[in-house]
């Protein structure tokens, strides 16, 4: 196939999407009018379900499914960011440096870790009655260990972080969501179909289903996938040094 021909046939197919998208761009609701079809059966089944977070219910009962995509490409992306980032050859790892932390920096640190850990805790426990859940909970819960990196040093940050665990952590939280799922086909639904839990009192922890477990499963997968990421990237700039010496910062 000539180059004139595939430009061609490049032309003609952005050509169609863009008349399919303003095709649907027309028949979108005027902006600020009153007609929401799609919030209104969201909101609906979401208060079916006993799901008083309405993105909740659209992220891990109405959607789950597409959920279960933006989960494998950050467990994708993780995996690939620690192929990039393994050691070399030509680099071996030494021991950082001890830190110099301003004692006001460290006291903040030390005291905000805690209460930021327990917050994302908090967020994803909550996911299915208040904004946030497994993904805002999950970076909130990962980067609040970090604090103790700017409050102490890299070496008190590895005693509470063993990265085997946490690779561990990702893979059972990722396979957890795909079981969940599996047992609604094994019982004769569908795949992630909210079907097999009772729904529960609305507004309680225990209401909406399966959408507790999937959203604490995600915030799981997405707590582990960015401590293992920062891992990576940190050890690249703190612990890993080339031949020549280079790579290494003095923390």
């Amino acid at each position: 196939m000539s180059r004139r021909v595939r430009l061609w046939l490049v032309a003609l197919g952005g050509a169609g999407l863009a008349a399919l998208l303003v095709a649907a761009c027309l028949d979108l609701p005027a902006f600020g009018g009153d007609r929401h079809p799609y919030g209104d059966r969201a909101v609906h089944a979401a208060l079916t379900r006993r799901t008083a977070n309405t993105i909740a219910s659209v992220n891990f009962d109405q959607r789950a499914f597409d959920t279960l995509g933006e989960m494998s490409i950050l467990f994708a992306s993780v995996l690939g960011c620690v192929v990039l980032l393994r050691q070399a050859r030509d680099e071996h790892r030494a021991a950082p440096q001890p830190a110099e932390v301003a004692r006001p920096v460290r006291r903040y640190a030390l005291v905000v870790l805690p209460v930021a850990v327990l917050t994302g805790l908090y967020v994803i426990a909550h996911g299915q009655l208040s904004p946030g859940g497994g993904f805002q909970g999950g970076v909130v819960t990962a980067t609040a260990l970090h604090l103790l990196y700017l409050g102490a040093d890299y070496r008190a940050l590895e005693r509470v972080r063993p990265i085997g665990l946490y690779e561990a952590g990702d893979a059972l939280a990722a396979c957890a969501y795909l079981v969940t799922g599996l047992a609604g086909v094994l019982a004769g639904t569908a795949f992630l179909a909210n079907t097999l839990l009772p729904y529960g009192t609305f507004n309680t922890l225990s209401s909406g289903g399966l959408v507790p477990l999937l959203n604490a499963a995600i915030g799981m997968e997405v707590a582990c996938a960015i401590v293992v990421l920062l891992a990576n990237f940190l050890d690249q700039a703190v612990e890993i040094v080339e031949e020549n010496g280079q790579g290494r910062e003095n923390r």
